[in-house]
């Protein structure tokens, strides 16, 4: 497609937030608080040697008593030496106690949800330790329902199946600044199983943020979301507007490697090389970019117009099938029956991946939204956010995005 027809995406980028405003919200209210242990000092390892003196035992928690006007993101802080924590009860004032947990390092306990506007609730924490048991409770109220929210979008379903390529992509409107990225980083939760390592990174402008693993996901992964930003601070006198939760799952690891060079894509599925077609890719014109990119959403009809685009040197209006979008720009992978005697010879598109109808099809029923597509050889390179573009860079790379440190 004409990279004239950006504007057009661009709004339709817009009207896809309103679908996913339903989705991955909700939950967490039958959730049972869990708590991680405390650190304790190991053992000599001579029997000869003295033991280390314990710490000594102290709690104290926040919000301070008797604070007012609280974000309903408000976590229950805990600085504890010399014992563990034993129990956190959180309840409102005339109302029921508050599910939540404790996050991994122990320094505070996080709300499974939004508290409510304007609600007073009291906390009380329990610890122990060598000298026994102490408990701190503390009271506090929120604050009522502000006027400026930022809105947010996860590209990311309950139930649904992706790529191994799928990175949780969070949108915010309006972007974050640099300033408050950490802050609101440290709300965004994710969590796999099994285990891999990940890290955040952050889009120029702010307005997304990726999260991958150092490599593709192992297939059969469990990927669990939570993006708690309802009601927390995200800067400039606003705040985010729900709390969005998915939990997905990781399929086969399905493959596209485009190649300008031959005019051929190669396709592997877990690894093995299970077929080869040809393709015409974007003329000099209008090139295709090369990079590492995500199939984001898939259409079986859709019709590609920049008839309404002034900026565009040939507008076209043409339906087209098995269409799979690779960037925002408007670079696909497309059945193009007009250009078989093209592919695999020469390049004629606005910028998409042309195939076969035959081709196209079998390759749409084949693909999941998140399976990762890689062009090289053309006159163009993919640019930053212009796409799902998480896996277009170097783990050492990705990790500089971050808010928060990474270790590597």
């Amino acid at each position: 497609m004409s990279r004239g027809t950006r504007g057009l995406i661009q709004a339709a980028v817009l009207a896809v937030l309103a679908p996913l405003a339903l989705a991955g919200c909700g939950g967490g209210a039958d959730e049972k608080p869990q708590f991680v242990s405390g650190t304790t000092a190991a053992p000599s390892a001579s029997a000869s040697a003295s033991q280390a003196p314990a710490e000594a035992f102290a709690l104290s928690i926040t919000p301070a008593a008797n604070g007012k006007n609280l974000p309903v993101s408000t976590e229950i802080g805990v600085k504890l030496t010399g014992g563990e924590v034993s129990s956190v009860t959180v309840t409102e004032t005339g109302g029921a106690k508050v599910a939540g947990t404790m996050r991994a390092d122990g320094s505070a306990w996080v709300p499974s949800s939004p508290l409510k506007w304007g609600k007073t609730y009291t906390a009380a924490v329990t610890a122990t330790g060598a000298g026994g048991a102490a408990t701190q409770t503390t009271t506090f109220t929120t604050m009522a329902k502000p006027g400026k929210e930022t809105g947010t979008g996860l590209y990311m379903f309950d139930g649904k199946t992706y790529g191994v390529a799928m990175p949780v992509v969070v949108e915010f409107h309006p972007g974050i600044a640099k300033k408050d990225r950490a802050n609101v980083q440290k709300r965004m939760f994710v969590s796999t199983d099994p285990p891999q390592p990940g890290a955040w990174h952050w889009v120029s402008n702010g307005s997304q943020a990726y999260y991958r693993a150092p490599e593709y996901w192992k297939s059969g992964t469990k990927i669990t979301v939570r993006i708690a930003v309802g009601g927390h601070p995200t800067g400039n006198g606003r705040y985010g507007d729900v709390d969005r939760k998915a939990t997905a799952k990781i399929g086969e690891r399905f493959e596209m490697k485009v190649d300008n060079k031959t005019k051929k894509m190669t396709v592997l599925k877990n690894g093995n090389v299970i077929k080869t077609m040809p393709v015409s890719l974007g003329k000099k014109s209008t090139p295709s970019v090369s990079g590492t990119m995500v199939v984001m959403e898939k259409k079986e009809q859709t019709v590609f117009d920049t008839t309404d685009d002034p900026t565009a040197s040939d507008s076209y209006r043409v339906d087209i099938e098995f269409a799979q979008r690779l960037t925002w720009s408007g670079q696909y992978i497309h059945s193009a029956p007009w250009s078989v005697g093209d592919q695999g010879r020469r390049n004629v598109s606005h910028g998409c991946v042309n195939v076969g109808p035959g081709n196209a099809q079998w390759l749409f029923n084949q693909t999941k939204v998140g399976d990762p597509v890689t062009v090289t050889g053309t006159e163009d390179k993919l640019s930053p956010g212009d796409g799902w573009t998480a896996w277009n860079m170097s783990w050492k790379e990705f990790i500089k995005g971050s808010a928060l440190p990474v270790t590597e």
